[in-house]
């Protein structure tokens, strides 16, 4: 079904991180559970439901998914804020919107296999396992994998399968994949992505780069072929590795 998608100006990852005085500020405050609860609630209606993510199972995904469990101690009053957070080693988490926007781009069905190139802090790959049946998520900075794969089975996601390693060339032997979603960006789309995308599944990709633009695209691969489009003006950090090869 073709939807008309929203156009806001949106910066995804690669922005500013918090100032350091707004750091010092929240350091040391601690969060009930209920406040975090009710952050969530608030961040679903304000920032997400409120600009268009319609899909009710993504919505109650972004809902129960503690992104403060994602983000440094010194965060977490800032974790259900509408920005992307600094996480350690030059990356950020994606602002909310971005995340709820990508997986319900993806139409995520419950049997579904779905590969991650970028794991990050793994709030991505935890959304994702509240909607599917396995996620399969590869991270190319090693302290960020193996944090991501601590935190992600403290959290319980036991259908969440981390590897550290460059994402260019996917996970093959696990593939084909009914989703793949990408959250760097390279400056065209990995060919053996494509190849390991599932005659009728979808991919979501930022291609370009930060000097020249990115737009988040759309893909689906039908008979074979793939067909493309742009939904979404973004700024993502680079895709490194093999990727800087092509």
């Amino acid at each position: 079904m073709k939807r008309s998608w929203p156009i806001p100006l949106v910066a995804a990852l690669c922005l500013s991180g918090c100032p350091e005085d707004q750091a010092a500020a929240i350091e040391g405050q601690a969060a009930t559970p209920d406040h975090h609860a009710q952050a969530r609630r608030e961040m679903v209606a304000a920032q997400i439901r409120a600009r268009g993510v319609e899909n009710a199972k993504v919505l109650a995904a972004m809902g129960r998914v503690p992104r403060h469990e994602f983000v440094p101690s010194v965060l977490h009053n800032l974790a259900y804020a509408d920005r992307p957070l600094p996480i350690g080693h030059g990356q950020t988490i994606s602002q909310p919107f971005i995340v709820a926007f990508m997986t319900e781009a993806l139409q995520p069905a419950p049997a579904d296999r779905v590969l991650e190139i970028g794991t990050g802090s793994g709030y991505q790959a935890a959304v994702l396992a509240e909607l599917v049946a396995q996620v399969y998520t590869i991270e190319i900075v090693k302290p960020l994998g193996e944090k991501a794969r601590e935190d992600l089975a403290r959290l319980g996601y036991a259908n969440v399968h981390v590897r550290v390693g460059d994402g260019y060339e996917g996970w093959p032997e696990n593939a084909p994949f009914d989703a793949i979603i990408v959250t760097c960006s390279p400056e065209q789309v990995p060919q053996p992505l494509v190849d390991q995308l599932r005659d009728g599944g979808r991919m979501i990709i930022p291609v370009g780069t930060q000097a020249g633009g990115q737009d988040l695209y759309l893909l689906e691969k039908r008979g074979g072929k793939v067909v493309k489009q742009a939904i979404l003006p973004v700024r993502f950090v680079p895709m490194t590795g093999k990727a800087q090869q092509h």
